[in-house]
C-alpha cells in the first residue's frame, strides 16, 4: 500500500485526458484479448502513479515548448513500434501534476498542440 506522505505530488487527470485514456481502452479492447486489454490499461495507470513521485524525470514535449505550463511527458511501451505519451505539466508550489494528455505516438503529434490547450 502507497504511504501518502512520501509522495511529493498529488497527479490529477484533467478531463480531456480522461476522455484521451477512454479512446485508447476502447482501441484495446477492439484491437487485443481482454486480459492483455486490461493489462496494457492497468500498466499506463502504474506509470502515471510514478508521477507522483518522479515528475521531473519527464522529457519536455517539444510541442508544447512555448506553453508557459512546461509540458513535459514520459513513455509507456505499449509495442515495439507504439507508445503511450503521457502529457503533463508540474504546479510545484501548489504539489500538483496535471496529466493533460494520453497521446498515442502512431497519430500525427501535431495533434499534441491542438488537443492541449
Amino acid at each position: 500500500m502507497e504511504d501518502p506522505q512520501e509522495s511529493k505530488y498529488e497527479v490529477i487527470i484533467t478531463d480531456p485526458a480522461e476522455i484521451s485514456f477512454y479512446e485508447i481502452l476502447e482501441y484495446l479492447h477492439d484491437h487485443y484479448p481482454l486480459d492483455r486489454a486490461e493489462e496494457i490499461a492497468n500498466k499506463i495507470r502504474d506509470k502515471t502513479k510514478i508521477l507522483k513521485y518522479q515528475a521531473e524525470r519527464g522529457t519536455p514535449e517539444p510541442r508544447l515548448k512555448h506553453r508557459k505550463e512546461g509540458y513535459r511527458f514520459i513513455l509507456y511501451n505499449r509495442t515495439k513500434r507504439a507508445d503511450i505519451k503521457i502529457i503533463y505539466y508540474i504546479l510545484e508550489r501548489e504539489g500538483k501534476v496535471y496529466v493533460t494528455d494520453f497521446f498515442p505516438t502512431e497519430k500525427d503529434d501535431i495533434e499534441i498542440s491542438k488537443k492541449n490547450r
